[in-house]
């Protein structure tokens, strides 16, 4: 395995996340005049205990973060966990207990259930990815098609899922995409090959001071080089060129198998990275090619919720 991108684990800076959306939930959800049916029937001093149950089979992920939740709700809601992110549960799996005043654990349940739903939704379907890779070279990553605000914390739920986070943000690698090199083979008048390889040249030209970063900590360290290509003679070209990772874009299982060797006898220590279109019924033919990296976009977007339920008694 060759150099990486961060990967996502649990600390203060999600911890700051959950924090934010906690309270705009809270709001969301409260404006104006607060939860008018559990004030007009429970006694603002009732005290209470329910359990979070898993209603189907699942993978955890989020449970780290539902103290930090709670604390957006007033009263002191107490939480006792009874698993831990990245478990994988059966239907009926008791995930923790809630208690504390009765009106505040109404008002946190659907926005907390909401919450792990989702992100135990990633999990899942991470790894339903990862198990269908099992047993090849290939890793499954996740993308930035992320849902807006919530990057980090869906990019931790891959995590539990067993897959791996791709950059978490435009300054966190260099990925020459396919619309950077029709830029510069329009502007250059080159060809597309040509255009990609120069693309990978000015990237390492740029950054080439940073590899005394060892020496000046003051500078940045080498970010990870990664560029897409569409074509094995774009591939080609940006192997001479050694970037950390080249990315295959929408390529057949054949076109893979071509590019492994390609690269095997150009530049054993560059990384190839499937990605476009792949879905659950697929990911295992694109593994069996011989590929390092696979990134799926289906990991993060339009996954399925998770049913959680909150069980009082």
């Amino acid at each position: 395995m060759g150099r990486d991108f961060r990967q996502m684990e649990w600390g203060s800076e999600l911890e700051e996340l959950v924090r934010s959306l906690a309270a705009a939930a809270r709001i969301e959800d409260l404006h104006p005049d607060g939860d008018v049916t559990s004030h007009a029937l429970i006694p603002p001093d009732a005290e209470g205990a329910a359990r979070l149950v898993l209603r189907q089979e699942a993978v955890t992920a989020g449970l780290e973060a539902v103290p930090t939740w709670l604390a957006a709700y007033p009263g002191t809601l107490r939480w006792r966990p009874a698993g831990r992110d990245g478990e994988k549960l059966p239907a009926g799996a008791i995930l923790g207990e809630l208690s504390g005043p009765v009106v505040s654990l109404l008002q946190a349940e659907r926005t907390l259930l909401n919450f792990l739903a989702h992100l135990f939704g990633v999990a899942t379907m991470t790894a339903r990815f990862v198990a269908a890779a099992a047993g090849t070279s290939a890793r499954i990553y996740d993308t930035r098609k992320t849902t807006p605000g919530w990057r980090l914390l869906e990019k931790y739920a891959v995590r539990c899922g067993g897959g791996c986070n791709h950059r978490l943000n435009l300054s966190d690698a260099v990925l020459i995409k396919d619309n950077h090199i029709a830029w510069l083979a329009e502007s250059l008048g080159l060809s597309s090959a040509a255009a990609a390889r120069e693309a990978v040249a000015r990237v390492k030209a740029r950054y080439a001071h940073h590899r005394s970063a060892e020496a000046n900590p003051q500078v940045r360290s080498l970010p990870v080089i990664e560029v897409e290509v569409d074509t094995l003679e774009q591939l080609e070209a940006v192997l001479s060129e050694r970037p950390d990772i080249v990315l295959l874009d929408n390529m057949t299982p054949q076109q893979l198998v071509q590019a492994v060797r390609f690269r095997n006898a150009a530049a054993p220590e560059v990384e190839l990275e499937a990605s476009g279109g792949v879905r659950l019924e697929t990911v295992r033919v694109i593994a069996e090619t011989g590929i390092d990296r696979i990134s799926v976009g289906a990991l993060t977007q339009g996954v399925p919720a998770v049913d959680i339920g909150l069980d009082w008694g």
